[in-house]
């Protein structure tokens, strides 16, 4: 649907709300006036819901065409056209790459005669990392504006008779205002470092019980045997060349792992020239060359860690360049958090500790609604008592810093 098609666009009590089926239908000065924010500012700094981010997934043709990724950017707006909000936003065809995983309410609603698909997606394609999903305009009355944008999504959802709508890794503030506005509340268990001011690595490992200590500095030695050594890339570190080197881990692991891998290799090129600075690149160097490689993003206090491959198998090698070296970096930049990505227990013996996760729903069946909302209610508690259960056996000393006094996330 094109923007400005009477179909696509609605309006709330107080708003206009349109679709951008393009970022072409922003402009990067508009885009950067949202509280997504840029670095240069005092607004924390997300570098996913950045302009060249998000233009990038779609110049690289990752979205839009055959993906199953349709852009449905809303524009919350004034009667005379000034923009209040945004919302990124798609069409979606599937539930591939989302990471928040609605597959058996696809199949239960298909099974009792409804159609599931399409549904849109209000979140990062592809990236499971908690980050502003209602964003604003500067000088605008932020929880007016996150309403706004929670109804429009509503009234849009029900313009195109789609099944749903989700609004996926979303800071925990933002969850009571899009309850008010009947949504879903969905958790889920990440696992995150957080940099507690420590001065080096050796400063973090002395928070941890002495065999936990132990078991990394072994594990750490044991992935830089065979004469491996780490590099840091990032700015114009970051060369085709490289990239080239890095896309061949990056397709690796996705076709073994996934069968079919999200980004291509336009899309790695295209961050490269216009967000290098924000990218940190660590790469495993063996005998000249290089074996295997993780690629990070750099916000304002926060690096999120992505994707990762190799072409030659090292014991701890994985361990050592996702984790160890990701907080070696933090430390020696001063960021507060690691966000590691998705799932995974075993990050908790690295130093990592569970943090919840926050998604919105909206279910425009009313039976499909209650059932998700009873679904949900349990799984809260199920994921609140993994939690309780987790941080009981963290690798840390018994009454060093309770989590409970840790951040939950940048964005929050």
């Amino acid at each position: 649907m094109a923007q400005g098609d009477d179909q696509a666009n609605a309006k709330t009590a107080n708003h206009v709300v349109r679709i951008a089926t393009s970022m072409s239908a922003f402009t990067q000065s508009e885009w950067d006036s949202l509280h997504s924010g840029k670095k240069d500012t005092e607004k924390l700094y997300n570098p996913f819901t950045s302009f060249s981010f998000l233009l990038s997934l779609e110049e690289s043709d990752c979205v839009g065409g055959r993906s199953g990724w349709q852009p449905h950017h809303l524009r919350l707006e004034t009667a005379d056209g000034r923009l209040l909000g945004a919302l990124p936003c798609y069409a979606k065809a599937h539930s591939q790459g989302e990471y928040v995983f609605d597959h058996g309410w696809a199949d239960a609603f298909d099974r009792a005669g409804g159609r599931y698909y399409p549904k849109l997606q209000c979140s990062i394609p592809f990236t499971p990392a908690t980050g502003p999903r209602l964003l604003v305009a500067e000088g605008c009355d932020s929880l007016s504006v996150k309403a706004g944008l929670s109804e429009a999504l509503k009234i849009v959802s029900d313009k195109l008779e789609v099944s749903s709508a989700h609004v996926t890794f979303l800071p925990q503030g933002d969850v009571a205002i899009m309850e008010a506005a009947g949504f879903l509340h969905r958790t889920d268990q990440q696992f995150h470092f957080f940099n507690e001011s420590f001065a080096s690595y050796e400063d973090f490992l002395a928070t941890l019980a002495s065999r936990k200590r132990k078991a990394l500095r072994k594990e750490r030695r044991e992935a830089l045997a065979n004469g491996i050594s780490i590099d840091w890339l990032t700015g114009s570190d970051l060369t085709e060349r490289v990239w080239d080197d890095f896309f061949a881990f990056y397709m690796d692991t996705g076709s073994r792992k996934w069968g079919r891998p999200y980004l291509n290799r336009r899309f790695f090129s295209l961050i490269g020239e216009r967000m290098a600075d924000d990218i940190l690149l660590v790469m495993a160097k063996r005998n000249g060359r290089y074996i295997a490689g993780a690629i990070n993003f750099i916000g304002s206090d926060t690096l999120f860690g992505r994707n990762w491959g190799c072409i030659e198998d090292h014991p701890s090698l994985h361990f050592e360049v996702c984790y160890h070296q990701a907080i070696d970096f933090a430390i020696a930049n001063k960021l507060k958090v690691v966000e590691a990505g998705a799932q995974g227990e075993h990050k908790l013996a690295r130093g990592y500790q569970p943090v919840t996760t926050h998604s919105m729903h909206y279910i425009a069946h009313p039976a499909l609604r209650r059932a998700v909302a009873d679904y949900l209610r349990q799984e809260r508690r199920d994921v609140a008592l993994m939690s309780d259960y987790l941080n009981e056996h963290t690798p840390f000393r018994k009454g060093d810093q309770p989590f409970s006094e840790r951040p939950t996330s940048k964005t929050d």
